[in-house]
């Protein structure tokens, strides 16, 4: 029983570094509600895993500088494993390119895009803008994306407006993004189109180093 408390520690460490970046071994353990002491030993065997690394340090207060963890490379491929079916979409692109040009393969991964859009389409429905969103996010963690949606008011009084951030902490199409990241901009213009009544910008881009995609969706 404790083995699998420990595994399932290590797991929630793990995700909370992915979903935030990085964090100190106090900041995780005032959100885990875990001793600094317990934290710290799985902080231990996480970087003997190699699943995290050490950062940066930070000095808060007259105490010792407290050390700031992310996850590795092999941490980050722990929780959103690069699977074979990706590889071979990016052997099979470079060979489309090859064959047919680069700006061909570009109108064919803009098409498929465009065919998702009616497939999400269809089955987000027609409910309110909350309700809809709800059943993108779902759609999204099927596939393989850690996806959240989170609510966000601007203004204050008649002036206040409520908009909705989409986080996606996982890509799973990293390895394509990677080789032909004209996919991030079909995926943006994807959202737009299921929710045709909102405007929809980009906040957040993995492509640019951040540690997830983020999307911010208003009401036109």
């Amino acid at each position: 029983m404790q083995t699998t408390q420990q595994t399932s520690t290590k797991e929630d460490i793990l995700e909370y570094l992915l979903k935030h970046g990085q964090a100190s071994a106090l900041e995780l353990a005032e959100t885990l509600e875990i001793s600094p002491q317990a934290i710290r030993r799985h902080l231990k065997d996480l970087e003997a895993e190699e699943l995290i690394v050490n950062s940066s340090s930070v000095q808060t207060g007259m105490g010792r500088p407290q050390l700031i963890y992310k996850l590795s490379q092999l941490g980050r491929d722990r929780l959103q494993p690069r699977q074979g079916y990706g590889n071979f979409a990016v052997s099979l692109l470079d060979t489309l390119t090859e064959t047919v040009g680069r700006e061909q393969v570009g109108t064919i991964l803009q098409k498929q895009w465009e065919r998702k859009a009616l497939e999400y389409r269809d089955r987000v429905g027609d409910g309110s803008l909350v309700q809809r969103l709800a059943v993108l996010v779902e759609l999204r963690k099927a596939e393989g994306y850690m996806t959240e949606c989170h609510p966000v008011e601007v203004g204050e009084g008649d002036l206040r407006e409520r908009r909705f951030i989409i986080a996606e902490h996982n890509c799973a199409i990293s390895n394509v993004a990677e080789s032909f990241p004209s996919v991030c901009g079909h995926e943006l213009e994807m959202f737009a189109a299921v929710l045709p009544d909102c405007t929809v910008e980009r906040t957040h881009w993995m492509i640019n180093g951040e540690h997830r995609c983020g999307y911010l969706v208003r009401s036109r």
